[in-house]
């Protein structure tokens, strides 16, 4: 009789979502479809010019948050790996983030950061030695258009140092995430302690970074403080400990590729609350998008994963 441990699907060239885990790949999913709600939410209820200050209190209360409430700290290397996981997925891809949001047309940004399932794809040969899948390629390919289908529109204007800055806020996370699949996390620290440590350690990087590009705090009126409240409890804490959580018990090529629903939530989003309108190209690309997602989530076809055995990591990186 084949045990479940043999039924799971290695994440290399064949892989998809090992049987069973359906529910959690759908609780990881509303990370990004959390974070898709981040562009109304700024621009319908935060005060405009400060998106640092808004980043710093969607992560730094959040981090001490979850702090307070487990009350566990990091244990030797541990200490470090914090830091460098909260650097990357938090302290460096906030302010890169903003600084494409502040160059480029949001359409052409949200295309950048959904390049991030193309990085991780090839992250993870250096990193987790394991094989480049071709299909993921094909598929990261693909979703990467259908977002710019959806997004882009006909007057997007390239400025190179936010192109620049798109790219590698979309590599820091990736390779934040593919770090955080390597290193996994300590036995006696929850998901919950994991994602307070990176959340603490990427939102004290932001303070200085936010007080010295944006100065003083901008003035909250309610709206405001709804506004940052979502962002920091459910965009940070619930968010980021249902990611961390889903990296460490799902394929990390699976779980990036769910990046790409952030783009589209904030375009139904956009068509719906803002009255901004989705033509016939706009809805080719939502399904292209749509079908980049599930097939990131599905094993590649058997004569591709026969083919992909064959063949070392070593090979490919050299090919």
């Amino acid at each position: 009789m084949t045990s479940p441990a043999i039924q799971r699907v290695s994440d290399g060239a064949s892989s998809g979502v090992p049987r069973g885990n359906l529910p959690r790949t759908a609780l990881t999913a509303l990370t990004p479809v959390v974070w898709g709600t981040t562009y109304v939410v700024t621009t319908e209820l935060l005060p405009q010019g400060h998106p640092l200050f808004a980043g710093l209190l969607r992560a730094l209360p959040a981090g001490l948050i979850a702090l307070a409430l487990t009350r566990t700290l990091p244990r030797g290397a541990w200490w470090g790996k914090a830091a460098v996981l909260g650097v990357l997925n938090i302290g460096l891809c906030f302010p890169l983030l903003f600084i494409a949001a502040e160059r480029l047309p949001g359409g052409v940004a949200a295309t950048l950061g959904a390049a991030q399932p193309l990085i991780v794809a090839v992250l993870v040969v250096a990193v987790l030695r394991e094989s480049l899948s071709a299909w993921r390629l094909a598929w990261g390919v693909a979703g990467v258009v259908g977002v710019g289908l959806v997004v882009i529109g006909p007057n997007a204007a390239l400025d190179m140092v936010g192109v620049v800055a798109g790219l590698a806020s979309a590599a820091s996370m990736a390779l934040g995430v593919t770090l955080t699949k390597r290193w996994g996390r300590p036995a006696d620290a929850s998901p919950t302690a994991v994602a307070g440590w990176q959340l603490t350690a990427g939102g004290l990087l932001l303070v200085p970074v936010t007080f010295l590009v944006e100065g003083p705090p901008p003035a909250i009126d309610p709206p405001a403080v709804l506004g940052y409240l979502w962002l920091g409890l459910v965009g940070g804490l619930i968010a980021y400990v249902l990611w961390f959580r889903g990296i460490t018990t799902l394929p990390v090529t699976s779980v990036a590729v769910l990046v790409l629903l952030s783009p589209l939530v904030a375009a139904v989003l956009g068509a719906v609350l803002l009255g901004q309108t989705l033509g016939p190209v706009q809805l080719v690309g939502f399904g292209l998008s749509l079908a980049a997602i599930v097939a990131g989530q599905l094993p590649a076809p058997a004569r591709l994963a026969r083919r992909q055995r064959g063949r070392r990591p070593a090979d490919l990186t050299s090919s």
